[in-house]
């Protein structure tokens, strides 16, 4: 198995949406702000190549609304074609694209206007698309808080194109790789079970965003419904503690990937790790 990671862009945030009701004195030591109380976020995916299958996990916010988000200070979005190109691939190589989540960062790479802007057209023509099944439905039917984060470019070409694939429960989309189903940022997300031999990584999205928000009580004021967020991060960090799992960060600027550990019902991070020694 390789795996390759691929930083598709950074964007900045809100200190105080990044850590809800935690005061700023408290989280800026854990995670730095500029002047303006902005963050910096990575779009960090992940390519793994079992030989079988290329899987792509989420793929950056893409180009289409950046004029329209142009308030997130997007920077260095990549087009897929050279990123790939440079690690020996194509995009019509990648098999399969598992998507987090629906919301833009995660999901609007998949797709991108054509050569003269007119249409939208696939990225991944090839791939088959994964998204759980109430995610698909609340994308159709969003909430008021979530309205501004789904676009419908983003993913129609893909159902129209017959490429979706929904998850209905826990599932494998190949045997190196399970897709679990965990709420509470919104409804959903699939968090990626990666099989390594001697480890499991998990892809853990909105999850866990930052290394910063692996306490409990660490919530983001983007989670939809914090006390399921709550619960179901409990039970991610409670069994990755027990297996020394690693925790792969898809926001995190400054760190991507940690082992973790649980004390007296309180988790923290046990080791940081470099994405370049998970293989070693």
């Amino acid at each position: 198995m390789k795996l390759f990671k691929i930083e598709a862009g950074t964007f900045h945030v809100d200190g105080g949406a990044a850590f809800g009701v935690v005061p700023k004195k408290v989280w800026q030591k854990r995670y730095p702000c500029d002047a303006d109380n902005y963050c910096l976020v990575h779009m960090r995916c992940l390519l793994i190549d079992t030989g079988e299958k290329r899987i792509l996990i989420d793929t950056g916010t893409g180009d289409k609304q950046l004029q329209y988000l142009k308030y997130y200070g997007f920077e260095g979005v990549i087009n897929f074609d050279v990123v790939l190109a440079k690690i020996g691939y194509t995009c019509n190589d990648i098999t399969d694209v598992i998507f987090t989540h629906l919301h833009f960062d995660h999901c609007g790479g998949a797709t991108k206007f054509n050569h003269d802007g007119s249409v939208v057209e696939m990225v991944f023509p090839q791939a088959t698309h994964w998204v759980s099944e109430t995610q698909w439905n609340n994308f159709l039917n969003p909430n008021v808080r979530e309205g501004d984060s789904y676009f419908k470019e983003n993913m129609m070409p893909i159902f129209e194109a017959g490429k979706l694939e929904l998850v209905a429960q826990n599932q494998f989309v190949c045997p190196e790789i399970e897709v679990r189903i965990f709420n509470g940022h919104t409804v959903g997300q699939l968090v990626s079970y990666i099989n390594l031999g001697n480890k499991t990584l998990l892809y853990v999205g909105d999850v866990i965003p930052l290394a910063a928000n692996i306490p409990i009580a660490w919530l983001s004021s983007y989670d939809i419904f914090p006390l399921a967020a709550m619960e179901d991060k409990k039970k991610l960090l409670d069994e990755a503690a027990e297996k020394n799992q690693i925790l792969f960060f898809e926001h995190d600027a400054y760190t991507e990937c940690c082992t973790v550990e649980a004390q007296f019902n309180k988790h923290k991070i046990a080791e940081t790790i470099l994405f370049d020694k998970i293989l070693e």
